[in-house]
């Protein structure tokens, strides 16, 4: 990102750039920044744009080998195209030595840096990878914006707002924007004011659910469950990251007993360092059987919706209800550790 904006300061450009990754935000916000810089999109002369897999490489060829109109350059932004998954090699071929006045600006979100137009444009240009940012990162991009507008946050309402909005960086934009507009004039943003006005992510809406399961709170339970329903989530998803849930608290619990720390944790998991803790705090609440077992149950619904046994819908519900029970007399309202 750095050499980006060194070519942009500068004005001395490659002439293909690459820019892919999972982070849409970063990515789109500099392909924004070069654009502008390369020509005016505006410029319909000069400036062509192409999206999706049906794109022609003879084309763009045959575009970048025609003179730009009262312009330093012709540029051609393509994007989604799928050239780096497969394909493409007369194109390939052509970027080892295009015309020096065509400056190409690849798009994409996956790539195969094997290859031929990967490594074509790792030669002749830039490519650059704009990857999920770290939980380090993501904190300080946040601190920068908050301190932007005169306000503070506390730690601990930072990472609930984390927890509640997921690492997406547009996400985390859009929700911010909220939080500024309902603190207008205050300086401070309080879990109070998050709560109130963020959007949270299924996955945290997840967490929730197992949490209630785990108290035994049934109807809880359910309302979560009905909640996603309304919000028009299909119930083999909330199956499906039920599954994961109870998985990644079987890889923390064991982990735990291993007395691995929660750095050691969140590598082995992927899950970001803040919530290492909640998800401890929620394994503790089962056995590693209970666990085990609620992971076999996930299965077994899921081939039971597959095979046409039972409706999507009332399988899920069944299970939340089997696992949101009250417990036997004389038992603990936790799950036993």
């Amino acid at each position: 990102m750095q050499q980006l904006l060194e070519d942009i300061k500068s004005g001395q450009f490659k002439q293909a750039y690459l820019l892919y990754g999972e982070e849409a935000y970063l990515r789109l916000q500099y392909r924004d920044r070069l654009k502008k810089a390369l020509s005016d999109p505006a410029d319909s002369m000069n400036f062509h744009r192409f999206e999706g897999k049906n794109t022609d490489p003879a084309k763009l060829i045959d575009l970048a080998e025609t003179m730009p109109f009262f312009a330093p350059r012709r540029v051609i932004l393509v994007e989604d195209s799928g050239f780096f998954q497969k394909g493409a090699e007369q194109l390939a071929d052509y970027l080892k030595n295009p015309a020096p006045t065509a400056v190409f600006l690849f798009v994409e979100t996956q790539v195969d840096k094997r290859s031929r137009m990967f490594k074509a444009v790792r030669e002749t240009g830039r490519a650059v990878e704009f990857a999920t940012q770290t939980e380090e990162t993501l904190k300080k991009w946040i601190l920068g914006q908050i301190r932007r507008e005169g306000k503070k946050i506390s730690e601990e309402t930072l990472n609930r707002f984390l927890t509640m909005t997921g690492t997406d960086m547009e996400q985390i934009s859009s929700e911010l924007e909220k939080l500024f507009c309902y603190t207008l004039n205050r300086d401070v943003i309080t879990r109070e004011d998050v709560d109130a006005v963020c959007v949270r992510q299924i996955s945290s809406r997840i967490f929730e659910m197992v949490e209630s399961m785990a108290l035994r709170r049934q109807q809880q339970t359910l309302k979560l469950y009905y909640d996603l329903l309304s919000l028009k989530e299909p119930p083999m998803r909330i199956l499906y990251l039920i599954g994961r849930q109870f998985n990644l608290l079987l890889q923390v619990k064991a982990l735990k007993k291993t007395g691995s720390d929660d750095r050691t944790i969140a590598e082995k998991t992927g899950l970001r360092g803040f919530l290492v803790k909640k998800y401890a705090s929620q394994a503790s609440r089962f056995s590693r059987r209970e666990l085990q077992e609620a992971l076999a149950a996930c299965a077994e619904a899921d081939e039971s919706v597959k095979t046409g046994r039972m409706g999507d819908r009332m399988c899920v519900e069944l299970l939340l209800i089997r696992y949101s029970a009250e417990k036997t007399k004389g038992r603990s309202q936790t799950w036993e550790t």
